[in-house]
C-alpha cells in the first residue's frame, strides 16, 4: 500500500495542454476510422459486379480443351470408340501419343489436331449421328466427367447463377461438345460440324474446323443472333490460338494459359486463373507431373488390356 501511495502522490497532474492533446488524438482517431469506412464503402460501391445479375445482353463463352476439362475431348472420344471396336490398335497408339504431347506441351499442335480430326471423320463415316450421340453419352461418363476442372466449372456456374447464358466454343465435334454442355448444365455449344446426309456421317466437314479465328466468327454470329453485347460478355481459354475470341469480349480470361497466352494476357492486364497443380505448372504453363503420370498409367493400362484380349 505504501508503494501505491508513493505512486499516487508523485503522479503528474493533467495539464490543459495534455488534456487538449488527448482529446485531439481521440478526435483524429475517430475521423480516420470514419474516413476508412467511407473509403471501403466507396470501393465496394464503385467496383462493378461481375458477372452482372440479370444482364440478359451478357453471356460467357468457354473453350473446352484444357480450359473446362483436362486434355482434349476428341482424344478421349477416340479412346471410347476404340473400346467399342471402331478402329484398331494403331489408331489408338496415335491418339495416345497426341494426347501425351498435348498434356506435356500444354498447347495445341495444329498438325496433331488436324490428324485427330481426320481420323475421327474416317472412323465415324457411314455411322448414324444418333448412334454416335448415344455412345458419346457413355464416353462422357467413362472418360470426361472426372476431367472437368472444378475452378472453371465454378466460373461457368457464376454466370448461370447471374441468369446469363453459357456456351462452350470448341474445335471438338459439335455433338460431343453438346453432350458435355448439357451434362454441365450449360446453355449449349459451338463446335466443328461434320456433314451428315439422312442422319449418316459422310466423312466430310461443313466448312472448316472451329479453331482460332473461326471461333471468333462463331461467337460474333451467335452474339448477333442472340442480341448480345460483346462488350458485356466474357470469354475463357487456355490457348493463344483463341486470342481472336478473347479479344472480342469486354471480359477476357486466360485459364490455365500456355506461355504465349500468359504473356499476352499480362501485357493487356487480362485476368488469369490457373487450376493446374504444381508450382512448375503455374510458372511456365504446362501440366503438372502428376497429370502426366496419370496419362502414362492410363496408356499402359490400355495396352495391357489389349494384350489380355489377344
Amino acid at each position: 500500500m505504501a508503494a501505491l501511495g508513493w505512486l499516487t502522490r508523485h503522479r503528474r497532474p493533467a495539464t490543459a495542454r495534455s488534456v487538449l492533446a488527448g482529446e485531439a488524438s481521440a478526435e483524429a482517431a475517430r475521423k480516420t476510422s470514419a474516413a476508412l469506412e467511407t473509403l471501403e464503402r466507396g470501393t465496394v460501391a464503385t467496383e462493378p459486379e461481375f458477372p452482372v445479375q440479370g444482364d440478359v445482353q451478357a453471356a460467357a463463352f468457354f473453350d473446352l480443351d484444357n480450359t473446362v476439362m483436362q486434355g482434349a475431348a476428341i482424344f478421349h472420344f477416340g479412346r471410347g470408340l476404340y473400346k467399342r471396336n471402331f478402329f484398331q490398335r494403331r489408331e489408338l497408339a496415335r491418339f495416345a501419343w497426341q494426347q501425351a504431347w498435348f498434356r506435356l506441351a500444354g498447347v495445341e499442335d495444329p498438325e496433331h489436331m488436324q490428324d485427330a480430326r481426320d481420323s475421327a471423320l474416317s472412323i465415324v463415316k457411314g455411322h448414324r449421328v444418333s448412334e454416335l450421340m448415344s455412345i458419346g453419352e457413355e464416353i462422357y461418363d467413362e472418360y470426361l466427367a472426372d476431367r472437368i476442372w472444378p475452378g472453371t466449372r465454378a466460373l461457368a456456374q457464376a454466370h448461370l447463377d447471374a441468369g446469363q447464358k453459357v456456351w462452350l466454343v470448341t474445335a471438338a465435334p459439335v455433338e460431343t461438345a453438346t453432350i458435355i454442355a448439357r451434362r454441365l448444365g450449360l446453355t449449349g455449344a459451338l463446335g466443328t460440324v461434320a456433314e451428315s446426309v439422312d442422319g449418316v456421317y459422310t466423312g466430310k466437314l461443313v466448312g472448316e474446323p472451329l479453331h482460332g479465328p473461326a471461333k471468333a466468327e462463331a461467337v460474333r454470329a451467335l452474339a448477333g443472333a442472340e442480341g448480345l453485347d460483346l462488350d458485356r460478355c466474357a470469354a475463357y481459354s487456355d490457348s493463344h490460338n483463341d486470342i481472336p475470341m478473347l479479344s472480342l469480349v469486354g471480359h477476357p480470361y486466360a485459364i490455365n494459359p500456355d506461355t504465349k497466352l500468359r504473356k499476352h494476357a499480362r501485357s493487356l492486364e487480362w485476368r488469369l486463373r490457373d487450376y493446374r497443380t504444381g508450382r512448375k505448372a503455374a510458372k511456365v504453363g504446362i501440366p503438372a507431373a502428376a497429370g502426366v503420370g496419370a496419362l502414362a498409367g492410363g496408356t499402359a493400362a490400355a495396352v495391357a488390356l489389349h494384350r489380355r484380349r489377344r
